[in-house]
This record gives structure tokens, sequence and C-alpha cells, in this order.
């Protein structure tokens, strides 16, 4: 009878017991519980149907960046998407050296060789894990498209 009774009260000191919770831990939690931010940039359209980011869980999820406004090409339009994509994440406070992947739609990966040299120019010292996919097409008949994933 003494086992049983010394057994039922272990099972209800262990079950009564909860881990302890780390800062860390609670911390993830608490985002994780926390609504997205939906992100606008200074400047922009209020009536577009997108978002230029969204900040949640600790990371920054960027919409693709087109580079179409001035000289077209492959060279000037990855440089002017990334300049977009660069002054964005600024804004929403990160940083280029803490993104961690990278999409890139290319209209002709033919291109690749070239987008890619203007690409390292962004990424000197780290190198964010990233694809480069040819697709059929992107608005505005640009030859690019990149899309970013950063720390925030």
């Amino acid at each position: 009878m003494l086992r049983g009774a010394f057994a039922l009260a272990l099972a209800v000191a262990v079950v009564g017991c909860e881990p302890p919770v780390s800062e860390a831990d609670a911390a993830e939690s608490e985002a994780q519980e926390a609504a997205p931010e939906y992100l606008t940039p200074a400047g922009s359209n209020p009536g577009t149907s997108l978002s230029a980011g969204v900040r949640y869980g600790g990371l920054l999820y960027m919409s693709g960046k087109l580079g179409v406004r001035g000289e077209r090409g492959i060279e000037p339009e990855t440089r002017a998407a990334l300049t977009t994509m660069k002054n964005q994440i600024e804004e929403f406070g990160s940083s280029m050296d803490r993104v961690l992947k990278c999409t890139v739609f290319l209209a002709d990966m033919a291109e690749w060789a070239a987008m890619n040299e203007v690409y390292k120019e962004f990424f000197p010292d780290n190198k964010p894990a990233r694809a480069a996919i040819g697709v059929n097409g992107l608005a505005a008949d640009a030859r690019i498209e990149i899309e970013c994933v950063a720390a925030a």
C-alpha cells in the first residue's frame, strides 16, 4: 500500500512540473505568437497590391524587386533591382550583410553570368544561399526579378 501511494505522489509531482523556459525560448515563442508586420517603404504607392516586405519571427521577407526604371538590359536591371532591395532592407532595419537567401528570376538563363557579376558587387563578403530560376516572362517585360530573406 505504501509503495502504491509513493508511486502516485511521484506521478503527481512529475506531471505538475514544467521544464524551465530559457529567455531565448521565451522570445522565440513570443515572436511566433506576434502578428506579421507588413512593410511599405516611405513614398510608395499605397494602392499597390503587395507589401514591399513582411517582418515576422526575426526575419524580413522581401517581395521581388524589378530593375526596369532607367536603362534596360541584364546588368543595369540587376543593379537597379539590388539597389532597391538594399535601400528597402536598410529602411526596414536590416542590411545586405544580413541577407540569408535570395531567389533570382531570369527571363533568359543565358544572362546568368552577366547577372552574377553585378550580384557579387552587392554581396562581397557574405554569400547568401541563392537559387536562380529561368522564367517565361516577368512583369513590365523585365529581364530580372530578385527576392530575398534577411535577418531582421
